[in-house]
């Protein structure tokens, strides 16, 4: 008699499950490593030439944030040169970015040591991002007494560190509030940029009536009456130039001085100027978002749109848990 055959559908499952794991982990990979060289790698050339367009908060940002609680507790992710930590003195707020030299013109601009708390860019990983979380944890726990401290009459602080928007290291429920502007148009798939949501979203509080609000900008598609002429059905993903202009005699500059004007303070432009023949030229990765996408992904990373809309060619949420 013949031997019975025996199934092997939960060994092909299994093996499929794993194949499909390790293809999930190099397409992250291959993400990771794009927007280490199109994201991460530009901000860290170009950081004082970008902070230097970084200097004016934009009225509706400054607005969420005077809206704040006295003493309230919240985030900036993706802080850039810090420009919108000190926006509200009644309220204390943690910055962090990715790039170590624009973490370093966020403490000068907060009037702190450059080199305090401030990780370099390839000790990011591993025991550094440990250590991190275990500072960021205690920055967070001492906010706390701060919030007495501000709501007696005292004045509020800042602080600033490296950290991954991907990888906050931030307790659960840990703040009253976060803002990330301009930041999550960064990541290179869905996912990741959903990723980035629900980080913010793990880190604020759970919905109260003023609190557990987290505020994201992104560059919109929508651009018809912009210089970029970008607009709906056009294509999302794109890498946009950054021209890294060089220090020119003041004679040479005249020429250009409406150019300097243009610069891109609103967020949603490159840079104008420069001689493209000598001056360094960076290519940014940037996924415009269509209308109703941003909600899209706030609902899916577990989140609630309280409220959204379109502002200077960007579209923004405000979301909770």
């Amino acid at each position: 008699a013949s031997l019975p055959s025996s199934s092997a559908t939960p060994a092909v499952a299994r093996l499929a499950a794993a194949a499909a794991a390790a293809a999930d982990r190099s397409a992250e990979d291959e993400a990771e490593a794009y927007e280490r060289t199109h994201v991460h790698g530009v901000y860290q050339a170009i950081a004082p030439h970008f902070s230097a367009t970084r200097h004016k908060p934009w009225p509706a940002v400054a607005s969420f944030l005077h809206a704040q609680p006295l003493g309230s507790i919240g985030l900036d992710v993706g802080c850039g040169n810090g420009k919108y930590l000190g926006v509200n003195p009644a309220v204390y707020m943690l910055g962090s970015d990715r790039s170590s030299a624009l973490v370093a013109l966020a403490r000068s601009r907060l009037g702190r040591p450059e080199d305090a708390g401030v990780e370099d860019a390839a000790k990011m990983q591993g025991e550094a991002m440990t250590a991190g979380a275990a500072a960021s944890a205690n920055a967070v726990a001492a906010a706390g007494g701060i919030r007495g401290s501000i709501q007696g009459g005292g004045a509020a602080i800042s602080d600033v560190l490296v950290a991954d928007g991907l990888s906050l290291p931030f307790r659960d429920g840990a703040v009253d509030f976060a803002i990330c502007v301009a930041v999550v148009h960064h990541m290179s798939t869905r996912a990741r940029r959903q990723d980035a949501i629900r980080q913010l979203l793990r880190c604020v509080k759970t919905r109260e009536a003023a609190s557990g609000h987290v505020l994201v900008y992104v560059w919109a598609l929508e651009q018809g009456a912009s210089r970029r002429g970008w607009d709906e059905g056009g294509e999302q993903d794109l890498l946009v130039p950054w021209v890294l202009k060089s220090q020119t005699p003041r004679a040479q500059k005249k020429g250009t001085r409406g150019q300097k004007n243009k610069k891109d303070d609103d967020g949603a432009g490159t840079s104008a100027g420069g001689d493209s023949n000598a001056d360094p030229v960076f290519q940014r990765y940037y996924h415009l978002y269509r209308k109703g996408e941003l909600e899209e992904d706030v609902l899916a990373a577990g989140g609630v749109v309280i409220t959204s809309g379109y502002e200077r060619d960007n579209w923004w949420a405000v979301a909770a848990n």
